[in-house]
């Protein structure tokens, strides 16, 4: 792909890996559009970086996704790439009576149908295009069920299983179809868990999104870092082993939660 002759939507870019990817592609020239949910933090990033075009849109909401679409391809109507990373990531337990039917599936309705939705009224935009691309940014979750995060887990394998879907869908089209696949990345994604990652054991964000860039730049479909490509190959051959390591956590989570 050309990212400096890009227009490019990020949705959930103002913290993160979002956030990043913002940076970087402006670096190289991109042209860049930035939705989040919560207006400051939209205008605290425009300040960070002024070039960008920002519009306050909530990916878990169909009306917001509507407007988005109307509002960015009526003034931008040459973006021919979105991002699609908005996201969130929570640790609970299923025994926790606490929440409540709608809340339980949030990260269902921003991490897989808010991918869904977005890729479902833009492609007709996209499709006109010389040159295009979706990008959906997944996690190396989508390959290994982690206990501590299972919503979170079954959002990321839906989101990797709906892109494999649709690139082949897509492959006698002009739109190219990504998938950003990170280990665990330090990023504020974490910041209200009870149970903080050892930030030893994480990537960077902008090591990251460096990778990603350059797999964008390299026509890479499946984009991940070599951690990532580890955990792909154990989830084929030791499947179990590699959950219950990852079990080990909620126990511990378990107990601070309890304990609250």
């Amino acid at each position: 792909m050309d990212l400096k002759s890009s227009t490019i939507l990020i949705t959930g870019g103002t913290s993160g890996i979002g956030l990043e990817f913002v940076k970087q592609l402006t670096d190289r020239g991109a042209k860049v559009i930035v939705t989040g949910r919560n207006q400051e933090t939209l205008d605290n990033t425009k300040k960070l970086f002024p070039k960008i075009h920002i519009f306050q849109s909530d990916v878990s909401n169909p009306r917001d996704i509507e407007r988005l679409y109307a509002q960015v391809t009526q003034q931008f109507s040459e973006l021919n790439m979105i991002i699609n990373n908005a996201g969130e990531m929570r640790l609970i337990d299923v025994q926790d009576s606490s929440k409540d039917l709608e809340n339980i599936t949030r990260e269902i309705d921003i991490n897989l149908s808010g991918t869904i939705r977005m890729v479902h009224q833009f492609l007709p935009h996209l499709i006109k295009k010389r040159s295009a691309a979706i990008v959906n940014v997944s996690s190396a979750i989508a390959f290994m069920a982690y206990s501590s995060a299972p919503v979170y887990s079954a959002s990321k394998a839906g989101a990797h299983a709906y892109t494999m879907a649709l690139r082949l869908q897509l492959s006698k089209t002009n739109v190219k179809v990504f998938e950003v696949i990170p280990p665990g990345v330090n990023t504020n994604l974490q910041n209200d868990w009870v149970l903080q990652p050892n930030p030893n054991q994480m990537m960077d964000v902008d090591k990251m999104v460096n990778v990603a860039i350059n797999g964008l730049i390299k026509n890479t479909p499946e984009i991940k870092p070599f951690l990532v490509k580890i955990v792909k190959l154990l989830s084929r051959i030791m499947p179990g082993q590699l959950m219950r390591f990852g079990h080990r956590e909620f126990e511990k989570f378990k107990q601070l939660n309890t304990s609250k």
